[in-house]
């Protein structure tokens, strides 16, 4: 199980910065400083060390990307759960995996050259079944205000600097830093590292190449690494196993294939089917994740 690091979140009006030890500045004329230490759950919560990754929620009989695929993520027990992050025009940060809202609403349109009022607007649940008719494009923060603080959250940041910049500052602010990872390339990764050097990052700098980019994960401090379609090598496995890279797999929905990966030492399976996958996990000795949510004691684990 993962124990995370120690910190404490200090938050400037213009923006959260991460340390590691509490600050406190009184100084006339100076900007008000809060300091916010982690509550005792999150400063000691232990995560899953292996497990299956709800591909944009409970996708494969929930509308993906919303709060009822989440929700059903969460009864279901799964160890982790990835997510897509996107910047609007006004600067919002919502939760859909394509560019546009084109394949998973009822608009048309980038999401950059949308507001967030004109987003909500929107039915993103009517495609998948009128039982999800007027489900609305979440938020970053109101994917976060429900989640379990004992799961994995990958989210999946797509953009600029600016954007990694803006997702760190809302982890941040959260308190999420302990189990919200970015799985994004160097330089939004860089963006969020100077938001909070603590923030934790999966490197989707991918090359040709797994042995340069298991190398090059290794090199950059990444908490994890999502290898995509091919399995690496034992050696590579072997290498990310040493330096304790996390590794997520992305993506099947063959119960076999399951089997296989974790065999191989992937620890975390992104699938669609969530339901079949979790029974199959269930056979290897994975539980489904009891959450933790904020408020629940330690005892309640």
């Amino acid at each position: 199980m993962f124990q995370n690091r120690f910190s404490t979140c200090i938050v400037l009006m213009n923006g959260p910065l991460c340390a590691g030890v509490a600050l406190l500045l009184v100084v006339a004329g100076a900007p008000q400083v809060v300091s916010a230490q982690p509550t005792a759950s999150t400063s000691t919560v232990a995560l899953p060390s292996r497990g299956v990754s709800a591909h944009r929620g409970a996708s494969r009989t929930h509308p993906e990307n919303t709060l009822p695929a989440f929700r059903e993520a969460i009864r279901l027990g799964a160890h982790q759960i990835e997510l897509d992050v996107y910047l609007t025009k006004d600067k919002q940060l919502v939760i859909m995996h394509d560019a546009t809202v084109d394949r998973t609403t009822d608009g048309k349109g980038k999401i950059a050259d949308l507001t967030l009022a004109e987003i909500k607007q929107l039915d993103a649940g009517s495609w998948k079944g009128p039982q999800f008719a007027g489900e609305r494009v979440p938020t970053l923060t109101e994917a976060l205000a429900i989640m379990p603080e004992n799961v994995w959250l990958n989210l999946h940041v797509k953009g600029s600097p600016e954007l990694g910049t803006l997702v760190a500052q809302e982890i941040v602010r959260a308190r999420r830093v302990h189990q919200a990872f970015l799985a994004t390339t160097s330089g939004v990764a860089d963006a969020a590292r100077r938001v909070c050097p603590e923030i934790m990052v999966c490197n989707m700098d991918r090359r040709k190449s797994y042995t340069q980019y298991v190398d090059e994960t290794i090199a950059g401090g990444a908490a994890f690494i999502q290898l995509f379609k091919r399995e690496a090598s034992p050696e590579d496995m072997a290498k990310l196993r040493a330096a304790k890279v996390r590794i997520n797999y992305c993506c099947t929905d063959d119960p076999d294939y399951l089997v296989k990966l974790h065999a191989a030492g992937v620890q975390f399976v992104l699938v669609d089917d969530l339901a079949k996958m979790m029974a199959k996990a269930e056979q290897l000795g994975i539980p489904p994740l009891r959450p933790v949510v904020r408020g629940d004691s330690d005892s309640g684990r």
